[in-house]
């Protein structure tokens, strides 16, 4: 019997807003290289975008996984606040590209909820 669900969310490697947050986390993880810098800062993104790169993996090779969209979304609100935490907010770039790219992950995340939900539905209705 062929597949009905019809939609593109079941298949792996394909979802946008994955494919997304993996180039903001490399763009974080680089972003320490022309960004001015404290040695928290630094660990701070380059930390925060190994991971978010991480978890956009775990999102693209395990579409029907939720988890995977909150912990962008964690990452994102880590990474927003880590420049007042770490003691960075002074350091215009560091602090910048931090809350931007902490309120693009969650966006990411956010906009890639319903497909993730839908992807788990249609893997929960294979069984």
């Amino acid at each position: 019997m062929a597949d009905r669900s019809g939609g593109s969310a079941v298949k792996p490697w394909i979802r946008w807003q994955d494919w997304f947050a993996v180039v903001l986390g490399v763009y974080l993880v680089l972003a320490s290289l022309w960004t001015g810098t404290t040695a928290g800062a630094t660990t701070a993104m380059v930390v925060l975008g190994a991971l978010l790169v991480i978890a956009s993996a775990w999102s693209l090779a395990m579409p029907a996984s939720m988890t995977s969209e909150y912990a962008h979304m964690l990452l994102g609100v880590l990474l927003f606040i880590s420049p007042w935490a770490l003691g960075y907010a002074g350091l215009a770039g560091a602090a910048w590209t931090s809350w931007v790219i902490g309120v693009l992950a969650v966006l990411a995340g956010a906009a890639a909820l319903p497909e993730a939900n839908s992807a788990q539905r249609s893997a929960a209705g294979q069984h």
